[in-house]
């Protein structure tokens, strides 16, 4: 997977848009329908800079950070400088999640999931979020659905004209639910006349169903819920986002 390191010094920039507020109340409201009690200790997986992770912080939960990119968690820590919030943060991929302790809970967001293109490392993620999970414990997340990767993305440009960056996505035609995606960054220089590229490279997979329902198995979780985006309703059949929560099965 790519570390990002361009795409991070940009990445609040280009996901202005994006209400890190209402979705973290969203997954308080999960979180606290399904036995989390406030105070406990919750990881952010794939927390990227933080934002959400600052939400969840003031919402109450004992924070934890984890991203595979340094350029990331530098943002996140500027945030974190600022804010004087405590939460700890820590460089790791996914796959190999390695905590000190249990955790109450774990949220992973804006399909993370979908990232890790190997369905091999794909279940070693849920393995090890499984395996710090108190029994119990809740693991919520979300995923793009095979339908946006097939129907909306697939094959498609994303053009994004800000004050401080010019962005070109460009995603290949999907094949077995993976696309491949180009970032060409073009960041202003102090003079404001001119223009640095910088291209970033990365994929993304969707998952069925299925395939998920399995990945949970393997982590020791069982499937609690499935919602349509920041829902609490089943998602139609054209969702484009689904919100999976799953609870530890494992024994004391």
């Amino acid at each position: 997977m790519s570390s990002y390191q361009s795409f991070a010094f940009y990445y609040d920039k280009l996901t202005a848009n994006i209400p890190y507020v209402r979705r973290g109340e969203y997954f308080h409201t999960v979180l606290q329908q399904n036995g989390v009690p406030k105070g406990g200790v919750l990881l952010d997986l794939a927390c990227g800079t933080g934002s959400l992770t600052e939400v969840l912080a003031r919402l109450g939960y004992d924070m934890i950070g984890v991203d595979a990119s340094p350029e990331m968690l530098m943002e996140a820590m500027d945030k974190k400088y600022d804010s004087g919030l405590d939460i700890l943060y820590l460089q790791q991929e996914m796959q190999e999640l390695d905590l000190y302790g249990r955790i109450d809970a774990c949220v992973c967001a804006l399909d993370s999931i979908n990232h890790v293109t190997d369905p091999a490392q794909a279940a070693r993620v849920f393995e090890r979020v499984g395996l710090f999970l108190e029994p119990g414990g809740i693991f919520v997340f979300d995923v793009n659905s095979v339908y946006k990767h097939q129907q909306v993305l697939s094959g498609q440009t994303f053009v994004y004209d800000l004050d401080e960056v010019f962005c070109v996505w460009q995603n290949s035609v999907c094949r077995e639910n993976q696309i491949d995606i180009t970032l060409d960054l073009f960041g202003a220089e102090e003079d404001g006349e001119h223009y640095i590229r910088e291209t970033e490279e990365f994929s993304e997979r969707a998952y069925t169903h299925e395939e998920i329902l399995a990945f949970l198995k393997g982590g020791q979780m069982e499937l609690a819920a499935c919602y349509g985006e920041d829902t609490l309703e089943p998602p139609g059949e054209q969702a484009e986002r689904l919100v999976y929560v799953a609870k530890s099965v494992k024994r004391k």
